[in-house]
């Protein structure tokens, strides 16, 4: 793949209110926060707050130099009128999501994706949770991303899930450029690294690590009440060697090479700045021995 990723990008989850709500102006203050410090990939999808990322996301980004920032969204769920599941996302319940990964779907999702978003094109597109329509997501929607990779309508295909086990069977059977890893290359989660991460670094295939802090119980220096007792026993880890537990999450992924980018995500201009210092917070071995 010739597309570069960079070390950190912006998820685009808290952009289309992800457990809480959030304004316009503070998600356009969020994405410049992120572009002032750098930031130059950029992750939506129109599951997030059913089509609401995708369109902050676009305005806060359509005035940027286009060739200057990667740009990835996802199909498979398309945005449709009528009540229904919100995901999670604080929005009104007006819009639900229906499954789709047929060709046609496919295409549809890509062009109500650039009209949410305002932009002429998308550098990568991820097959977005196909857990449950492997057979259709296999023969339809991937053979659809391989016919806009070859056209050059996008620059690159991937598969973003929150498991292993069918993303390993999407390396073996398709020609991926790249995978999007949620809640499974963490210090909460492993099950990765078995086979996925192997079989990737074998094959050459770079892996974004999404949903290090597991909604938020990794995001403090001590876990929530309800966080697993794992997660207690990882910050007094992280306490004993004076490391900030956060700063042991976002990191831990890129400690394997087959992982190129962590996404951070943010309800807030401040959180793009304290993740971006927990990325570059000194971490002694002894911490990341113990932690295995």
């Amino acid at each position: 793949m010739t597309l570069p990723l960079p070390r950190v990008g912006l998820g685009g989850g808290p952009l289309g209110n992800y457990l809480h709500a959030i304004s316009d102006a503070r998600a356009a203050e969020v994405v410049e926060a992120a572009w002032e410090s750098g930031i130059r990939y950029f992750d939506t999808a129109p599951f997030y707050g059913l089509g609401l990322s995708e369109r902050r996301m676009g305005r806060a980004l359509r005035e940027r130099p286009r060739s200057e920032f990667i740009l990835s969204s996802k199909v498979g769920r398309l945005v449709r009128p009528g009540p229904g599941d919100d995901g999670g996302f604080a929005v009104p319940g007006d819009h639900h999501v229906e499954w789709d990964f047929s060709r046609d779907g496919v295409l549809r999702s890509v062009t109500e994706s650039l009209d949410r978003l305002g932009l002429d094109h998308v550098d990568i597109l991820f097959i977005h949770d196909p857990d449950r329509h492997w057979p259709q997501a296999l023969d339809e929607a991937y053979a659809a991303l391989a016919d806009l990779r070859a056209q050059g309508v996008v620059r690159a295909i991937g598969v973003g899930m929150n498991q292993s086990p069918m993303l390993v069977d999407f390396v073996k059977h398709t020609d991926l450029d790249l995978l999007l890893a949620a809640n499974q290359v963490t210090l909460l989660r492993r099950t990765a690294f078995d086979e996925l991460l192997p079989l990737c670094l074998d094959r050459g295939i770079p892996i974004i690590a999404a949903s290090l802090l597991h909604r938020g119980w990794l995001a403090g220096s001590q876990p929530p009440p309800d966080a697993p007792a794992e997660a207690h026993a990882l910050a007094a880890a992280c306490a004993r060697h004076g490391v900030p537990l956060p700063a042991a999450a976002l990191q831990f992924p890129l400690r394997h090479p087959a992982v190129h980018t962590v996404l951070i995500g943010a309800h807030d201009p401040s959180h793009v700045a304290v993740n971006l210092q927990a990325l570059d917070h000194p971490i002694p071995a002894a911490l990341w021995d113990e932690l295995g």
